[in-house]
């Protein structure tokens, strides 16, 4: 499958974050989706079905965490790359256990980032 057919979806309630990384994968020819909160999120998940959800941890309303458990209920369930902030240790581990492949730590290396994208949509 060619990165054109591959969907992202940005999930950050910062905007500036989330126009940077649809810039960066637009590139890339990825098809990029962005949530600014974790329901607007899970609606669209429903619709477009993304290979790869980016997740920023921090957010109002609905955490990471609780994205992470509610998304359990929507089979098949994407590739997550969360985005963490420092000091955030526990968060990372409740996060993998929920089924998160990477975390990265904000501020972010775009180059990392996209690397790492890159990895987990090859396999």
């Amino acid at each position: 499958m060619s990165s054109q057919n591959k969907k992202i979806l940005v999930v950050d309630d910062q905007y500036g974050i989330r126009v940077l990384l649809k810039e960066v994968f637009s590139k890339d020819d990825f098809c990029v989706y962005q949530a600014e909160n974790g329901q607007v999120a899970l609606d669209l998940i429903q619709k477009i079905r993304p290979d790869l959800i980016l997740l920023d941890m921090k957010m109002p309303g609905m955490d990471g965490i609780e994205f992470l458990r509610r998304l359990q209920d929507i089979p098949p369930m994407p590739k997550v790359i969360m985005m963490t902030a420092y000091g955030e240790l526990d968060m990372v581990q409740e996060a993998t256990k929920l089924g998160a492949l990477a975390h990265l730590t904000k501020p972010f290396d775009i180059v990392e980032l996209r690397s790492e994208v890159l990895k987990q949509l090859a396999s």
